[in-house]
């Protein structure tokens, strides 16, 4: 069979998929070993048997409905790639905003102390690391085999200043004295039937949702963040579309200042960060 063929059985068979022609795409990439132009510059190249059987094998998978980031073993996060397993979440566009609210308040010239709590494939925080050189970087997570992703992904992208531990959120951070605090937390309702449908039902139940109608966790982070950061310090979350007021609310009755709710691209409430207050001289 030829590639042009292959990869047009194979948009078919994904009648599940939104993105069945990229995915298609992406899997034969994979087997292939080859970047995407390949496929358009090659389009009558025979498929060898070997590599076909592969092909047809990672299909089937995405049709039983696999997460393609799963199969390949890796997705682009901030124009870095990142190795993942279903031992962590998959990086979503979302949490690129987190990323953009703290670079804009991380200083560039001077050092400063950043955790990211419940890390996952250690997306934040390296990203955080690698592009502000001066910060010092720590990733907690309670899953040990999320912590060797994340140590995995630190190394490939050859970040040295982070490290990473095992805490469930702050019960083993002994350090007081943060600049920022962030996280993308689990905030979906543990009897969301989105848990059920399409990538989550792959991805780990305990990275995804939490009780108290999701807010469990956030509520928690909230209250721990505040003493542990320094005068004039931020605390940064990620949650769900419909979580802004009861997030702000968490926020001003702990006493964060100059709480505010950035909207994502898709123009729906996604980050909550708000300041503790500067000590006056």
């Amino acid at each position: 069979m030829q590639l042009n063929a292959a990869l047009q059985t194979a948009t078919e068979r994904l009648t599940e998929s939104d993105s069945a022609a990229l995915d298609a795409e992406v899997l034969l990439c994979l087997v292939l070993q080859k970047q995407r132009s390949y496929l358009r510059a090659w389009p009558d190249l025979e498929l060898p048997t070997d590599l076909a059987l592969q092909y047809w094998a990672l299909i089937k998978q995405r049709q039983q409905g696999m997460p393609v980031a799963y199969l390949t073993g890796y997705r682009e996060f901030w124009s870095r790639d990142f190795q993942v397993t279903p031992d962590v979440l998959i990086p979503r566009a979302d949490t690129e905003l987190l990323i953009e609210l703290c670079l804009a308040l991380i200083p560039t010239d001077k050092p400063c102390k950043i955790i990211d709590l419940g890390t996952g494939s250690g997306i934040i925080a390296i990203t955080l690391a690698a592009e502000r050189p001066l910060a010092a970087l720590t990733g907690t997570d309670l899953s040990l085999s999320a912590l060797a992703i994340a140590k995995m992904n630190a190394e490939q992208h050859q970040i040295p200043n982070i490290q990473f531990y095992q805490s469930d959120w702050f019960a083993k951070v002994s350090d007081d004295d943060f600049h920022i605090i962030v996280s993308n937390p689990p905030y979906i309702a543990e009897d969301d039937e989105h848990l059920n449908l399409g990538d989550l039902r792959f991805e780990p139940r305990s990275a995804l949702s939490a009780a108290e109608s999701g807010l469990r966790d956030i509520s928690m982070i909230i209250h721990a963040a505040y003493p542990r950061l320094i005068s004039g310090g931020y605390l940064l979350i990620e949650h769900g579309y419909d979580q802004q007021q009861q997030v702000q609310t968490l926020f001003k009755e702990c006493h964060y200042q100059h709480v505010q709710t950035v909207n994502d691209l898709a123009g729906l409430p996604r980050v909550t960060y708000g300041q503790r207050p500067t000590t006056p001289n």
